[in-house]
């Protein structure tokens, strides 16, 4: 019996790996990361529990620009109970088609990867929930639709269990 359970177990484990980013290498278009995000970007999203239940909605106003090498995003996020937060990401990039990025909410260096029209983003943030924090593991698959439109699904874990997802759509201000 312990066998059955070890081996169906095995099974599932291997079932939950991940779609390697470069399976988009060739999809378009091509996302530019600096490109999308320099200048004003406005993004709407939400947070579902594992559940599937909506428990927060929010949007996002970003103002991204160069500094140095450096792409800086300057997010300034309103939730639907009408409190806000700041975040401010310093993307670096870290040779071809890599990244690495630290805001003040997140535990150590975020990486990420772009290939085709998508851009994979891993880190751990520290969440506030109530009058504790949380760290918890984020795996964000951005998606470019056009040149002024990305889609994001996120998913949050902690200690390799999901806790919930997050929906988020950029579009890109002219």
């Amino acid at each position: 019996m312990l066998r059955a359970l070890l081996l169906v177990l095995c099974v599932s484990l291997a079932s939950c790996s991940q779609v390697d980013v470069n399976t988009y290498s060739e999809a378009s278009p091509k996302l530019d990361l600096r490109e999308f995000f320099e200048g004003r970007v406005e993004a709407w999203g939400m947070f579902q529990k594992r559940s599937g239940e909506v428990v927060r909605r929010f949007h996002v106003a970003i103002e991204g620009y160069s500094e140095g090498d450096a792409l800086i995003l300057d997010e300034s996020f309103t939730y639907d109970d009408g409190s806000t937060q700041k975040r401010i990401w310093t993307l670096t990039p870290q040779g071809a088609d890599q990244w690495s990025g630290t805001a003040d909410d997140v535990v150590g260096e975020a990486q990420g990867e772009v290939s085709g029209n998508t851009f994979r983003w891993q880190y751990v943030l520290s969440l506030p929930v109530g009058d504790d924090v949380y760290d918890v593991h984020l795996d964000d698959w951005m998606y470019l639709i056009d040149e002024n439109t990305m889609a994001n699904r996120s998913f949050m874990t902690k200690f390799g269990v999901e806790v919930g997802q997050i929906t988020l759509f950029f579009r890109k201000q002219e």
